[in-house]
């Protein structure tokens, strides 16, 4: 039997361990979920990578609380390649639960996927990892780190402090970063690049408080129009973002992101426009983009006729590589303020920054991980970007200079990650799996 073989043996058992991790409800926010749910979760972590021979297994505490599951598995040769296995216990909220067609927290199989909350993002990561090791049983000539966070989701920067503050403990030449994916189901692919993020709170005052519409709409200036018109100048007829001294006119030069299936991913209806002049793949991963967020007003139910003195909305900036994020969101308030009509008062308040990253491919953890790609899949491995954030791959990029950082996973499309009804396939698992292990045999410097 080849290794597709042992890890097709393998899949009863990564299904029962998924439906097993997806069963605890590990949102690492105490005010939705009992914080013993996390320490749960990291249980079950350190104990199934003690059976595939990890040592050393503890949970570190870091400095947002949450505990991170640290290992490692030495091999036989002290001057082999070291690898850090990725990945994070912790999982969203279920949101609406009233959406959801299955139970969030029971694994349940429909028309082949494996729904439940994390199936995806990011337990079915785990398990991936968990199903190559069990495949190459003592076959890893590679020496093998594990680091499995338990806050990612909240983004409160724990393990980012935590590699910084212990910098040997992760020390590796490849990090396997598992928490992105595949084009489509059955499309190979690793993430190169990740746009980072510049978020602000944009507030207009116009007037000392509310006056009667009637009596003094027309000269009066109207906080909420005033608010309109600044955020109607972020982005032009077609839809690119226009943010004076960022630059959007860049170019994706990875695989493409075809218009049909983003339209479908995306959930366009029919008719609706795709915005900017750019392809779908220039514009999701190698332009800025800017999204209101979130507006506070008067809901529509229960307001009066009365000018509003004051509004706000929060702010979302995408940065592309080649761009940093602090400049672009230092542009964004300049606009913002540059953009104010009638004279209204527009402060603007900083908040979330994150840079983006780009990956150095071309080494020989990538060579490796491409030719495990293709044998498991059958075609070759794209590259593509992202328009999330992981902040730490910078902290990882700028702690392990030398290291290569690869990005891969289950996640793909039809996955829904952060929604309700999130789901995986498990031929991912399985494709990954194999690739994994054939990455972990093959690899060397």
């Amino acid at each position: 039997m080849g290794l597709a073989d042992d890890v097709g043996a393998l899949m009863g058992r990564a299904r029962s361990d998924l439906a097993e991790l997806v069963a605890i409800p590990s949102v690492a926010d105490p005010r939705q979920f009992p914080p013993e749910e996390c320490t749960r979760a990291a249980n079950w972590v350190a104990d199934r990578f003690a059976e595939v021979g990890f040592t050393d297994l503890s949970l570190r505490e870091t400095s947002d609380g949450s505990s991170a599951v640290y290992g490692v598995r030495p091999s036989r040769d002290p001057d082999a390649p070291t690898v850090l296995l990725y990945a994070h216990y912790d999982v969203q909220p279920p949101l609406d639960e009233a959406a959801w067609r299955t139970p969030p927290f029971t694994l349940t199989e429909v028309n082949g996927r494996w729904y439940g909350r994390g199936a995806a993002d990011c337990k079915g990561n785990i398990v991936m990892h968990l199903t190559a090791l069990r495949a190459l049983g003592d076959d890893i000539p590679v020496n093998l780190k594990l680091i499995v966070e338990g806050s990612e989701e909240q983004g409160t920067g724990g393990l980012e402090d935590f590699v910084e503050r212990h910098p040997a403990l992760l020390h590796a030449d490849a990090i396997l970063v598992c928490d992105t994916g595949n084009a489509a189901v059955g499309v190979p692919a690793a993430t190169v690049t990740l746009r980072g993020l510049a978020n602000v709170v944009v507030t207009v005052d116009a007037l000392a408080g509310e006056v009667h519409s009637g009596m003094f709409g027309g000269p009066a200036p109207d906080a909420l129009a005033a608010l309109i018109q600044i955020l109607s100048s972020l982005r032009d007829r077609v839809g690119n973002t226009t943010i004076t001294g960022l630059d959007s006119a860049q170019t994706w030069t990875g695989a493409p992101y075809p218009a049909s299936q983003f339209r479908a991913d995306a959930g366009l209806h029919d008719g609706v426009a795709l915005l900017g002049d750019g392809t779908v793949s220039d514009m999701v991963w190698a332009r800025p983009a800017v999204t209101v967020l979130g507006i506070d007003c008067p809901p529509v139910v229960g307001s009066a006729a009365a000018i509003q003195p004051r509004a706000r909305a929060r702010l979302n900036l995408r940065v592309p590589p080649g761009t940093d994020a602090a400049k672009a969101q230092d542009a964004l308030i300049a606009h913002l303020h540059a953009a104010a009509p009638w004279g209204v008062r527009v402060t603007v308040e900083p908040e979330a920054l994150g840079q983006p990253f780009e990956a150095r491919t071309g080494g020989p953890a990538y060579r490796a991980l491409s030719s495990a790609m293709r044998e498991a899949y059958g075609r070759e491995m794209a590259t593509l970007g992202q328009g999330g954030s992981i902040p730490l791959c910078n902290v990882f990029a700028a702690t392990y200079p030398e290291a290569e950082i690869i990005l891969i996973g289950v996640e793909e499309p039809l996955a829904a990650i952060h929604a309700p009804n999130e789901s995986v396939d498990p031929g991912e698992i399985a494709r990954l799996a194999h690739a994994e292990a054939l990455f972990l045999r093959h690899y060397r410097k």
